[in-house]
């Protein structure tokens, strides 16, 4: 990418806020994560599963990939939360050599109380976020 753009001290000061308010939320969601005994990449990994769009359930390949993280990495937080109670694995019904992942009941409990705790605090700061948005997405000098 070629930036040939010149910033003025402004636009730094907006860009180091929107960066400190993303951290800000991200540390929210530490904290309401650690209230349920959980780590924040593995709400991520739950949020992941549970809005795959399907018709197949998700694969470990396919959540580690949209998680971000190695494929050996997806399988252990994987059995970390089968070991929680937290998902299980389910053979695909169009190809048995295909597992997937899906929330138990369990799952969907604690899923739900962290997403309705991290939708509350996102409509809290929308106002903030919609001005850096506006602010970002107009044309660049």
């Amino acid at each position: 990418m070629t930036c040939s753009m010149t910033m003025n001290n402004d636009e730094f000061r907006m860009l180091a806020q929107f960066r400190a308010d993303l951290r800000q939320f991200d540390y929210f969601s530490e904290q309401q994560c650690a209230t349920l005994g959980l780590a924040s990449q593995q709400y991520r990994a739950l949020l992941t599963i549970r809005g795959h769009p399907g018709p197949e359930l998700i694969t470990i390949t396919e959540l580690a990939q949209l998680v971000m993280i190695k494929h050996n990495s997806a399988v252990g937080m994987v059995d970390r939360l089968v070991e929680e109670g937290l998902v299980r694995r389910q053979p695909s019904k169009a190809d048995r050599r295909r597992v997937g992942v899906k929330l138990t009941p369990h799952g969907e409990k604690v899923f739900k109380r962290l997403a309705l705790a991290h939708r509350v605090e996102l409509h809290r700061i929308s106002a903030e976020f919609r001005r850096y948005f506006r602010y970002f997405s107009r044309p660049v000098d």
